[in-house]
């Protein structure tokens, strides 16, 4: 709602009911007597009138050019207290008009008392031009977009007078508008809105509800808000802040010698305004605003811890984000006014906000500059003016390894340049098949070097990645790729280990078995995620088919699981004494292999997988069975195992016994002699 915040108009009821009293007495410290005082109390008129004052110091303080506010009190007829002019724009002139305006008449006969000729006062003014908008009119020769806000001050006695009052407003903003569109001296009003503070002593109870903001009309905005008279100004502080799109800030922990005993001190808290940009700015980093809800009111406030002050020279000013001006929420009272005058005197004052790792941090600084108070939001990250970090750093030095060139090559293969716009084709046709593509080529892209093994032995692999992001593969593509799988097949064969930088990767698999198996997983994700033709279903069979430890499955449901391991492997691999191959392990398919391969290895971290398909990855149980079965394939089998026939039970001990049968059948032998 800051849009309307250029032109205000206030209108006052001055009618008779506002001079009954609050009923809310006053603590006064008087001197103890043995004389009864009887309670003070001030007037619903004293109440408004300044709590819309104090709205008013609050707004010139932070603003001291473009805000402008005016008074109007209404009665039997419009009393104009100021008008749009600078020289009227001060709290010296609008309390002088004030006192001439005098307390509400007593009680009289007269029955045209209303609120309602205040409010017609009030739609004239906004349709009055400012001095800058006179200044707009003259340079362009056309109306300017016209907003305003009007407060009205009143008490009503339910919710259907409320409702009429907003109706009388809304039918005199459609005269005026008609009015204006006639006569040069008076600009349309755009927008309007309108917020009307229905007040009520406090022995009393009110029959008026309140109502957040809602549309009366497409150029009109209402909102009604019912309050004990003695706490209208919590409730005029609380709408000044999205009025103007204020913050609040509590500066706690100020030390401050007492009054009566000069040699001690104690802490105290002091609340300022000051536009929303001081905290706004750090949204979205570490630190951690710390909101409370202030007591006695209804809004939040910031909290912020009082740090060493130091001078203000300029050799210790630091880069700052943000600047804005500050007033104190309570302006008479002791510790505000020290804080004042000690950042007047040439001070400044640092103060720290929680982070959310932990600790604190010195995120703000008060500062005087040429007699006006700012808070200034600290940059609490690398300096602006330093040179920006370069990528190879890493955020905040902690990751080194982005594959910055393969990323630029991505890029170049996605770039968009302009087409013509053709009848015959469709709108954005092109550029949702870029996307497509995008898609299609990201959705197993590891970030960095040290989540992947494929990456770093590109000159192993290096054609299949570029031959199959291809839509269709020729049959010499085809031959190629299943060439280098053929001579990766044989470097496992032949044990030599692959050839990693020292790069400090994450993964755990330093073995070479473990990286060949996730250099397979990884080659048959991609080759996967590449394309569908039958190119691309001939280069994936080839590769899953070569793979020494895992099983075999041909990605068409239609075709049986090859039972038998490739004939190059045999070839490289096994020898006359090699075990048995197990035939019973689970399908490959190429998300859930590659999904339980790489969670298992720690390679998750810094990868792009996006939409996976097929069955859903391993479960816990199968990854372990899968282990223990490779683990057994390592060492030759139990020898009984191997001669007995297939479908009889091995014999543990098969020459148990047999000596005692052997003595049996030859009788009568004498027994050897020893000598």
């Amino acid at each position: 709602m800051a849009e309307f915040n250029h032109k205000t108009v206030f209108v006052l009821d001055h009618t008779p009911y506002f001079g009954i009293s609050c009923e809310a007495p006053i603590d006064c410290d008087f001197i103890k007597s043995k004389i009864p005082i009887p309670a003070i109390s001030k007037s619903l008129w004293t109440a408004s009138v300044e709590a819309s004052v104090e709205y008013c110091r609050i707004a010139w303080d932070l603003f001291p050019g473009g805000k402008l506010i005016r008074f109007v009190v209404s009665d039997t007829a419009a009393h104009i207290v100021n008008t749009w002019n600078a020289s009227t724009q001060s709290l010296t002139h609008v309390m002088n008009a004030m006192s001439m305006v005098g307390i509400p008449p007593r009680q009289t006969q007269a029955n045209d008392y209303s609120v309602i000729h205040g409010l017609r006062a009030a739609i004239e003014a906004l349709a009055e031009p400012t001095d800058l908008q006179k200044e707009q009119l003259a340079a362009n020769e056309q109306v300017t977009y016209n907003l305003g806000r009007v407060i009205c001050i009143t008490s009503a006695r339910d919710d259907a007078s409320m409702k009429s009052l907003e109706d009388i407003f809304r039918t005199v903003l459609m005269q005026q508008n008609t009015i204006s569109a006639s006569h040069k001296e008076y600009l349309k009003i755009d927008q309007c809105h309108l917020v009307i503070i229905n007040l009520y002593p406090s022995n009393l109870e009110s029959m008026v509800n309140n109502r957040g903001l809602i549309d009366i009309s497409p150029i009109l905005k209402s909102e009604i808000h019912s309050n004990k008279a003695h706490l209208i100004s919590n409730k005029l502080t609380h709408l000044i802040l999205p009025h103007f799109d204020l913050a609040s800030t509590t500066v706690t922990g100020i030390p401050m010698k007492e009054e009566q005993n000069a040699s001690s001190s104690a802490n105290y808290d002091v609340e300022i305004f000051h536009g929303r940009t001081a905290h706004s700015v750090f949204l979205g980093t570490e630190l951690a605003l710390p909101h409370s809800v202030k007591d006695g009111s209804d809004y939040e406030t910031v909290t912020l811890k009082w740090c060493t002050p130091r001078s203000c020279g300029s050799s210790e000013m630091q880069p700052c984000l943000a600047q804005c001006r500050v007033t104190p929420v309570d302006v008479t009272s002791r510790p505000s006014s020290c804080l004042i005058n000690f950042l007047l005197n040439g001070r400044s004052v640092l103060l720290e906000m929680p982070k959310k790792s932990g600790g604190k941090i010195t995120s703000h600084l008060l500062s005087a500059h040429g007699g006006e108070i700012f808070i200034h939001s600290l940059n609490t990250s690398r300096s602006c003016l330093e040179e920006p970090p370069s990528i190879s750093e890493g955020g905040g030095g902690r990751v080194t390894d982005y594959r910055i060139n393969d990323f630029g090559q991505l890029m170049q293969l996605h770039r968009i340049v302009p087409l013509k716009v053709v009848p015959e084709r469709a709108p954005d046709e092109n550029l949702l098949k870029l996307r497509t593509k995008l898609a299609k080529n990201s959705r197993y892209w590891p970030i960095t070097l040290g989540g992947t093994i494929l990456y770093n032995v590109r000159q192993f692999v290096e054609p299949i990645l570029l031959r199959t992001q291809k839509p269709e593969l020729t049959d010499d593509d085809v031959l190629q790729c299943q060439k280098i799988v053929y001579n990766l097949a044989t470097l496992e064969g032949r044990q030599e280990s692959l050839a990693l930088p020292n790069m400090g990767h994450r993964l755990k698999g330093n073995k070479r078995e473990e990286q060949y198996r996730l250099l397979w997983a990884e080659l048959e994700l991609v080759v996967s995620f590449s394309g569908t033709s039958a190119g691309h279903k001939a280069v994936l069979k080839c590769i899953r088919d070569c793979r020494s430890r895992a099983p075999i499955e041909i990605s068409d449901k239609d075709e049986p699981i090859d039972a038998h391991r490739a004939s190059v492997i045999r070839a490289t691999t096994d020898s006359p004494m090699s075990p048995p191959h197990s035939m019973s392990a689970t399908s490959t398919n190429p998300d859930s292999s590659v999904t339980a391969l790489l969670a298992a290895s720690g390679s998750g971290r810094g990868a792009l997988k996006k939409g996976q398909s097929g069955p859903g990855t391993r479960s816990l149980l199968d990854i372990l069975a899968s282990s223990e079965r490779a683990q057994s394939q390592k060492r030759i089998d139990f020898s009984g195992r191997l001669c007995t026939a297939p479908g009889q039970v091995a014999k543990l001990y098969p020459n148990f016994g047999v000596k005692e049968e052997a003595a049996v059948a030859v009788q009568g032998r004498q027994p050897d002699v020893k000598f």
